[in-house]
């Protein structure tokens, strides 16, 4: 049987659907959301984050994003970011 929960207000329901968020399911995907919340990534570039995580070994893109924080003192690090990650030597 389903439990009906009873809403006073509506904060109530807006407190409930924000305990429900699900965990990523592979690990490359709770790399790129570090990456999207660490470089400020805006959101019609997300996607391309999900991307090179899911694309590139994970060292790689940690890497990347090492030396993205390390060499790029600018505010859009995401940029920097996006050509570390595909600069291969």
């Amino acid at each position: 049987m389903k439990e009906e929960k009873d809403f006073s207000n509506i904060k109530d329901i807006f407190a409930s659907k924000i305990k429900s968020k699900k965990a990523p399911v592979y690990e490359w995907q709770d790399l790129a959301l570090r990456i999207i919340k660490d470089l400020r990534v805006p959101n019609d570039k997300r996607s391309s984050v999900f991307k090179v995580c899911k694309d590139f070994p994970k060292q790689h893109i940690i890497n990347s994003l090492n030396d993205t924080k390390e060499l790029c003192h600018s505010r859009e690090k995401w940029k920097y970011f996006f050509k570390v990650v595909n600069d291969t030597d």
